[in-house]
């Protein structure tokens, strides 16, 4: 199945739900669509029909801003209704900015603030890993979440116990809410970092789907945590939003889901 379509469709309804919801956060969205279509629709052991399904892989969104495009990539694998995604941030709505408790089926955990994901999923990792449990576990972190102490906790301990079943992906978009990530943190060179901690590390173009998959699948051999930096564009896909920080908050108008509509050559 070819995915790149799929992706475009994915950033036209993100595009469509921000503006019509009144929703932010699409630049963070767009730049991690890519990472999540290759990862739902290529990678992942998983059943829409059962969402509970024991043997399944987890996902883990630790940029808990970027649910609507967890959201979005759910409802195109069959997860619940598209249209349910324009109850996104309504009062009452399952469908919150960061996922909650009462988040829709498919979201593993409720998430928000930043840096915990990798540290919960570990845990989750060594247990299955203990019970000689096929499951895997992929977190996906923004470049500004890993500033968060917590993170760095859970990847020494990830790398002591060898967790083999754990994949950790960086949306390395080069941005946060207040300006170019690596001018907040000293971050590069990220994969040596990632490296003296213990991980099997791989940079990789965060918006070539084939390459996302073929890394994220072949995991089998490999006998320690595995991260994969994703180079990415904030706002990827539309041109007028990529590398463009007031993405962050901005919500599009209705003109400008149009022209990112015909930008995505979508119907």
């Amino acid at each position: 199945m070819k995915l790149e379509p799929i992706a475009a469709q994915i950033r036209h309804t993100l595009c469509d739900v921000s503006s019509k919801t009144k929703t932010p956060h699409l630049g963070s969205c767009l730049s991690c669509t890519d990472i999540l279509t290759a990862l739902y629709f290529g990678v992942m052991n998983i059943d829409p029909n059962t969402p509970k399904l024991p043997q399944r892989d987890y996902f883990l969104l630790g940029k808990g801003h970027a649910a609507s495009a967890l959201y979005t990539v759910l409802a195109y694998r069959g997860y619940f209704p598209i249209e349910d995604l324009y109850q996104h941030g309504q009062t009452g709505s399952q469908f919150e900015e960061h996922p909650g408790i009462h988040a829709p089926s498919g979201v593993e955990t409720a998430s928000g603030s930043l840096g915990h994901a990798l540290s919960l999923a570990t845990g989750m990792a060594l247990s299955c890993q203990l019970q000689k449990k096929a499951n895997r576990f992929f977190v996906l972190m923004g470049d500004g979440e890993i500033n968060e102490g917590t993170v760095w906790e859970a990847a020494m301990f990830a790398a002591g116990k060898k967790l083999s079943n754990l994949v950790a992906i960086i949306d390395f978009n080069k941005l946060q809410g207040t300006g170019e990530s690596c001018n907040i943190m000293h971050l590069e060179p990220l994969e040596e970092k990632w490296r003296a901690f213990g991980w099997h590390t791989i940079r990789l173009d965060g918006h070539d789907i084939n390459a996302l998959q073929n890394a994220l699948s072949d995991t089998d051999n490999i006998d320690k945590p595995i991260c994969i930096v994703a180079d990415t564009v904030k706002g990827k896909g539309v041109s007028f939003m990529e590398n463009d920080n007031n993405w962050h908050y901005r919500i599009p108008t209705a003109d400008e889901v149009l022209l990112a509509k015909e930008e995505l050559g979508v119907s």
